[in-house]
Parts: structure tokens; sequence; C-alpha cells
């Protein structure tokens, strides 16, 4: 399996995972208030949708690129 594959692959599962829960999130750090030594930060969560598009074009872009190997040898 060459590396060709394998990103094929990966574009496969990320399409299915972004059409399967259509967001993420993640916590991010930001610095609200430095006074002298004291240091105050929040932390917000983020959340990004994946358009569905995205997903599936991902899928498709995948599939072609696996098939694409496959026929090559």
């Amino acid at each position: 399996m060459n590396a060709y594959m394998v990103v094929a692959v990966v574009l496969i599962v990320i399409g299915i995972l972004g059409l399967a829960y259509g967001q993420f999130s993640y916590t991010k750090d930001s610095q609200a208030v430095k006074l002298g030594p004291v240091e105050l930060t929040v932390k917000e969560k983020q959340t990004v949708n994946v358009p569905v598009w995205a997903g599936a074009g991902s899928i498709v872009a995948g599939a072609a690129m696996l098939v694409f190997a496959l026929t090559k040898h």
C-alpha cells in the first residue's frame, strides 16, 4: 500500500466522519487580562460545522484516488 492509497483511504474516512457527526468542537485559550505578574485566561469553546458537500466531496475524491491507484497497477 503506497502513500497515494493511504491518502485516499484517509480522505474517505474523513468524509464519512464529517457526514456522520456534522460538526466538531475544540477549546481555545485566550488571554483576557495581563496586569504585571497576574494573568487571566479564558477558555472558549469553538464549534466548527462541516458542510455536507465537503464530506461528500472528500468521499468522492478519496474513492476516485483509490480507483485510480488500483487500476494503475
